[in-house]
Formats: C-alpha cells, sequence, structure tokens
C-alpha cells in the first residue's frame, strides 16, 4: 500500500487522462485511478457482501448494512486513512474542481465500499441535490464482469451508454436533474465491487457515513 500523497499523485494523473462524454450529459471515464496497490487492498477489505434479499432498485432500502470510509473504519484499515486523506487533500479537490467546472467549498467526503451480488439492480435515478459530485471506481477482477458498469441514461429513461467495467476504472458526473443513471438487473457471477466518491453538502445528516464529518472542504 502506498501513501496518501501517492494516491493523490495517481489519481491527478487519471483525472488528466479522463475521457470526457457530453452525451447525454457530460461524465468522465476513468482508468488507473488509484495506484494498484491500494485497489487491491480496498477490494481485499475484511467485509463480505452484505445479505439483502432485495434493493428494491435503491442503495438506501438497505441503509443498515452499508460501509463506509467513516472514522471507524479508517483508524483500523489503512487503506480507509490513505484514501480518505488524498481525496480530502487540496490537490486532488482543485484537480476535481478545475476539470468538473464543480465548487466543492463547504462540502465533506463520503466514501462507500459496495460490494453487488446476483439479483442487484438500480433504478434510473439523478442523485440527491446534496450530493455535488459522485465519482465510482470499479473494483472486480476477471472475464464476467466487463458488462457491470454503470448505465448512462437520456432523458426518456433510456439507456445510451454503459461505462466500461475493469479494475481500477470508473466513472465521474455531477449530480443535476439530468444526470440519470441505474444499473439494469442483470447476472452478476461473482461479487461487483466498487466505491462511490461523493462530495455532498452541510444538511448532509448522516455524519458517521462521512470521512472527516468535522472538517468540510476549506
Amino acid at each position: 500500500m502506498t501513501t496518501a500523497d501517492a494516491v493523490s499523485a495517481s489519481f491527478l494523473r487519471c483525472l488528466e487522462r479522463s475521457r470526457l462524454s457530453e452525451t447525454p450529459y457530460n461524465h468522465w471515464l476513468l482508468s488507473e485511478a488509484l495506484p494498484e496497490d491500494d485497489a487491491d487492498a480496498i477490494a481485499a477489505l475484511p467485509w463480505g457482501p452484505p445479505r439483502v434479499s432485495d434493493t428494491y432498485g435503491k442503495r438506501e432500502t438497505n441503509n443498515a448494512s452499508r460501509t463506509y470510509f467513516g472514522e471507524e473504519n479508517r483508524a483500523k484499515h489503512a487503506v480507509c486513512e490513505t484514501v480518505a486523506q488524498a481525496f480530502q487533500g487540496r490537490p486532488v479537490v482543485e484537480a476535481i474542481q478545475r476539470t468538473c467546472s464543480v465548487d466543492l467549498s463547504g462540502t465533506s467526503l463520503r466514501i462507500e465500499y459496495c460490494q453487488d451480488t446476483d439479483g442487484f439492480w438500480l433504478e434510473p435515478h439523478t442523485d440527491i441535490g446534496v450530493k455535488k459530485f459522485t465519482m465510482l471506481i470499479y473494483l472486480s477482477k476477471g472475464p464476467n464482469c466487463s458488462h457491470w458498469g454503470t448505465d448512462v441514461l437520456d432523458a426518456t429513461r433510456t439507456v445510451v451508454a454503459r461505462a466500461p467495467y475493469a479494475f481500477n476504472e470508473g466513472l465521474i458526473f455531477i449530480p443535476a436533474d439530468n444526470t440519470w443513471h441505474g444499473f439494469e438487473k442483470r447476472p452478476i457471477d461473482g461479487v461487483r465491487k466498487s466505491i462511490i466518491v461523493n462530495y455532498v453538502g452541510p444538511e448532509w445528516r448522516a455524519r458517521q457515513e462521512l470521512c472527516f464529518p468535522d472538517k468540510p472542504i476549506a
């Protein structure tokens, strides 16, 4: 595993190489988002997939079983601390603001670790307004996961693109009323691992989900 500075440097290179697609809304495709050792370390965290019967198309259906890089997990797992410090740091924040034309001042960092299994799906949605930035980094390996990427939909809720799913690749978008996305139900042969990185506004109530609940972005 590397240092926060190394994670930051890796992500800055990734962001510089990111591919912008403007249809149906601006979204950026990522590759080699994190140092490989750190991506492997996240994927190896000792949390098995949560036992859920159905998402009903929403992650919040199973809020009690969701996992975050909050204060407790940052203290327990070095990779959670390292990655959180990198995305809290000024170099990464400023690069995101510059690349994505977004103001993150006053927001808080929230990183969720997701492990989706067969039967998982997400209905088309746009992300709630308190989320100012959304990024997914995919963390599974193997020949059967190439179709596990996030679905990108247009205003008619029609899937027009699917983010390529591969280890350490990902997707960024700035939540707005047109940023429809989801995950059509399809076979998941294994565990679909990812982290979701958000910067959220000060009105976010679930403070235990935040990496640094008392340290908003300056």
